[in-house]
């Protein structure tokens, strides 16, 4: 199982995933999920992924082996918009489900999002079928994987006006929470930052079990909510 978050917002977009691979309890590995393609002043892609891990890799390949190719075909390299990369990446998941003509278990999902020049910047979800939707300022963040202990706190907390901080700061708290309920995804995160038209990615960061602020989170937010849930008077209805 994995888990993986991204925003869109007024300020920019915040990506993140994390990085447990498992096919049993005693097959435990570690895979990155999260996919930059990036020329800063031209255009930021970021993928990530969720799902049966050939399937998705085998994806990337085919989109990475038709951006080294340049020829004249549609690539990630030359698309004239993020519509045109979330159509790309739906196409290359549906020629590896073909390709595999249903032998395993082809279910793999992606999120894409980033900005290319000429318009703001965009997030999709893209499902295993290979069609896609699109992020709105009502529902400005996506979620694939093991989303559900990791929304409560998203959706009290993110709207398109948050800032990055603080959506970072919300993204960190949603991971600790699904690695709570869940051991099938864990540690390292991988994260990365964008701000709205600045075509680079403005942080990027991998963020292990010793990291100082994610242990920091850890305890003060359970702390937090013990004490919150405390403070909470008890039902009186006799």
């Amino acid at each position: 199982m994995t888990y993986c978050v991204a925003m869109s917002l007024d300020a920019g977009m915040i990506f993140a995933s994390d990085s447990r691979t498992n096919a049993g309890v005693d097959q435990v590995g570690k895979f990155s999920k999260m996919r930059v393609f990036a020329r800063e002043g031209d255009r930021i892609i970021v993928t990530l992924s969720s799902g049966n891990l050939s399937m998705s890799q085998s994806a990337l390949n085919i989109l990475e082996q038709r951006a080294r190719s340049g020829d004249n075909q549609q690539q990630l390299w030359n698309a004239a918009s993020m519509f045109d990369v979330a159509r790309l990446v739906g196409d290359a998941l549906r020629e590896v489900k073909t390709r595999l003509q249903n032998n395993i278990d082809s279910h793999a999902n992606f999120i894409v999002g980033g900005q290319l020049p000429g318009e703001p910047p965009r997030l999709f979800e893209v499902y295993s079928e290979g069609n896609f939707i699109e992020a709105t300022p009502d529902t400005c963040y996506f979620q694939i994987g093991e989303s559900k202990y990791g929304k409560p706190v998203i959706d009290r907390v993110v709207t398109r006006a948050t800032g990055l901080q603080e959506a970072t700061k919300c993204t960190i708290v949603s991971f600790d929470s699904t690695m709570r309920s869940n051991i099938s995804v864990g540690l390292p995160i991988d994260l990365a930052v964008y701000e709205t038209d600045s075509l680079k990615i403005k942080l990027r960061k991998r963020i292990e079990e010793s990291d100082p602020y994610f242990r920091m989170v850890h305890t003060q937010w359970g702390e937090g909510l013990r004490r919150v849930f405390a403070e909470l008077p008890n039902p009186d209805w006799t």
